[in-house]
């Protein structure tokens, strides 16, 4: 059975990055299955899902002090397995638009967690807006709401939560 390993990787952003981490995968025999990656201020920051075999694994994670040399960049490794799940999720996506300020993920975040909806992908962004220049938050997110959920209820208290925060906001199914 392939041996799964989650890596995350920082460094400074230049040129020929993802080349050569996945040179340095590829070298060691292990396949990139699933991957996010980012320029964040002057850092790039991926992080991968890999597999390969139990000894390329393990000479991966042998050679991590010269894979992060070469690189110049922090490598954090993990063995994982395959997530079993435990019940049916629903998937749907969540997309906020609103002025920036502080606390808006966290809210988000509260409001979901205290349902026991798992917050299965995120993302945000920061811009100016086009005509006032004033700086903007977007926010997408995918979430896995449990089958037993009301989803006219929970739809109703997120619309409830959003316009007490100001938040121009969307939660539709993506199926």
């Amino acid at each position: 059975m392939p041996k799964k390993l989650v890596i995350t990787a920082l460094g400074a952003d230049r040129p020929g990055i993802v080349n050569e981490l996945s040179d340095a995968l590829c070298s060691n025999k292990l396949n990139i299955e699933d991957s996010r990656m980012s320029v964040l201020g002057g850092e790039f920051a991926i992080l991968l899902l890999v597999s390969g075999t139990s000894q390329a694994a393990e000479a991966f994670v042998a050679s991590q002090p010269d894979i992060e040399n070469s690189l110049k960049m922090k490598l954090t490794i993990k063995l994982t397995e395959t997530k079993a799940e435990s019940q049916q999720l629903i998937p749907y996506d969540v997309d906020v638009v609103a002025i920036d300020n502080p606390g808006i993920v966290h809210n988000l975040a509260s409001f979901f967690s205290s349902r026991q909806i798992n917050i299965v992908d995120l993302e945000t962004d920061r811009y100016a807006a086009a005509h006032t220049g004033t700086t903007m938050f977007s926010l997408h997110m995918t979430i896995g709401v449990p089958t037993d959920t009301a989803i006219a209820s929970l739809r109703d208290e997120f619309m409830t939560i959003c316009d007490e925060l100001n938040l121009d906001a969307t939660l539709s199914s993506t199926v």
